[in-house]
């Protein structure tokens, strides 16, 4: 499922969420620039890497700056340009109602809190991980999450892939962003126990999506006591 736009209409313009677009393009079209050889390097330095994070803690790493420094710069990189367009698609959707109910300044905090926590999810559960991650989907997730808590009854326009046929239904922001965390969360049960395997961070998605969700409660309570005088 592909979602396209929500039905929310917006009084202010998403800064921010056009900032973080810019910002994580311009450091994909950076990558890009790079031979493997120092795109390579340049991803085991500034991706993030759970080995990294353990050797640090077990007296055997490099200092605190380079350890924890990928926690917040893994979230600007990217893998290739269907990461990318995806992450930035999703991004788009969702972000700029949470920047609109969040304030501008308050909202790119949380963004930040959100990618950082889903990081320290994902190494939590890939300790000793010698693979870099990277991506803003942890960040991402924690938009979704805090969408589902502040539009839950929202419609997302959706477009649904059917064999060589595409076409686009409305469906209720629950259920599209509920069903989306259940893949999440039982791919990330199936994923334990294994060990270096590339691909999806799950837990990264599932952390910043419940993190981005409880962040919210506050604000979610406040509009509704506002909305019942």
């Amino acid at each position: 499922m592909i979602p396209l736009r929500v039905d929310i209409i917006r009084m202010r313009a998403a800064v921010i969420t056009v900032l973080l677009i810019l910002a994580n393009t311009l450091a994909f079209f950076y990558e890009l620039t790079l031979s493997p050889k120092a795109g390579s390097k340049f991803i085991f330095t500034f991706g993030l890497t759970p080995s990294h994070v353990e050797l640090f803690f077990t007296g055997h790493g490099t200092s605190l700056g380079p350890t924890i420094l990928p926690l917040f710069t893994s979230m600007f990189l990217h893998g290739g340009w269907m990461h990318l367009l995806g992450n930035m698609l999703f991004l788009w959707v969702f972000g700029g109602s949470v920047e609109e109910a969040l304030g501008h300044f308050q909202y790119l905090i949380f963004y930040f809190i959100c990618g950082i926590g889903s990081a320290v999810v994902h190494t939590a559960f890939n300790w000793g991980s010698k693979i870099p991650t990277v991506g803003a989907s942890g960040a991402i997730s924690g938009i979704m999450g805090a969408f589902i808590v502040l539009y839950p009854r929202s419609r997302v326009t959706t477009l649904i892939p059917a064999l060589f046929l595409f076409f686009t239904i409305r469906i209720p922001a629950f259920l599209m962003l509920g069903y989306w965390f259940f893949i999440q969360f039982f791919s990330g049960v199936a994923s334990l126990g294994m060990t270096d395997q590339g691909g999806v961070a799950w837990w990264a998605h599932v952390g910043g999506f419940l993190l981005g969700a409880l962040l919210v409660v506050g604000e979610r309570t406040k509009r509704r006591t506002a909305a019942y005088g």
